[in-house]
């Protein structure tokens, strides 16, 4: 049934947000840490509506999840990783190209389980709300849904790790994704025994968190509290 009303508003008690900022702060990109275990049908189902439930332009829900578990169709897809990486590859030189070929990028066949999240652009009609001044609203509420994701699946126990390194006319070819839909995020999901304590590239020596002051302005760029 649809919401009937508005209801009282609470803050969260200090073990509810304890347990939400753990999920924000201990949220890792998971590539090479994943267990055979598969991901229970039900366990899946929460993660996917966690997705469902995010906030979208003009309640215009435009993202869809294909869930990949066929051999021959992730193969293909490393495959077109495998060629991207290599693209990717040569744009670094130096010490940073030798860190680059040492990363571990993906996880596409050691995971469970592969989610494709898409952007349908013609979701909601013509006109949506919200969308009428910046037309890729549609895109930033998908990527919420991702977000929504990665969280629930934090809280499940469940690593995401997300491969960005492709071409997306490959990843249409392959699963048949329609023109005016954008394939936004390649998800791997799966168990896992343990993960970093922050971020793994911090970790490879790749960059660092820069310090959340110098992140913020105020009232016009480069604004100052």
């Amino acid at each position: 049934m649809p919401p009937t009303g508005l209801k009282p508003a609470r803050a969260f008690s200090a073990e509810e947000r304890t347990a939400v900022y753990r999920a924000i702060h201990e949220r890792r990109d998971v590539r090479g840490q994943f267990l055979p275990d598969p991901i229970a049908d039900e366990v899946l189902t929460r993660i996917l509506a966690a997705a469902h439930s995010s906030p979208s332009v003009g309640l215009s829900q435009p993202w869809s999840f294909i869930i990949i578990r066929d051999g021959a169709i992730r193969s293909e897809i490393r495959a077109a990783f495998a060629g991207a990486n290599d693209e990717a590859r040569q744009m670094f030189s130096g010490g940073r190209l030798a860190l680059y070929s040492a990363l571990k990028l993906q996880g596409i066949s050691e995971a469970a389980l592969n989610i494709c999240v898409t952007c349908d652009r013609m979701r909601g009609g013509p006109v949506v709300l919200g969308r009428t001044h910046d037309n890729d609203t549609d895109l930033y509420s998908t990527a919420c849904a991702v977000q929504n994701l990665w969280l629930a699946a934090r809280a499940e126990g469940i690593g995401v790790g997300w491969v960005s390194i492709f071409r997306q006319d490959d990843l249409r070819r392959i699963l048949g994704i329609p023109a005016h839909v954008v394939p936004v995020a390649y998800l791997c999901l799966g168990h896992v025994r343990e993960l970093f304590d922050g971020p793994e590239l911090e970790a490879r020596g790749w960059g660092q968190r820069e310090p959340l002051d110098d992140m913020v302005f105020q009232d016009r760029w480069g604004g100052r509290p």
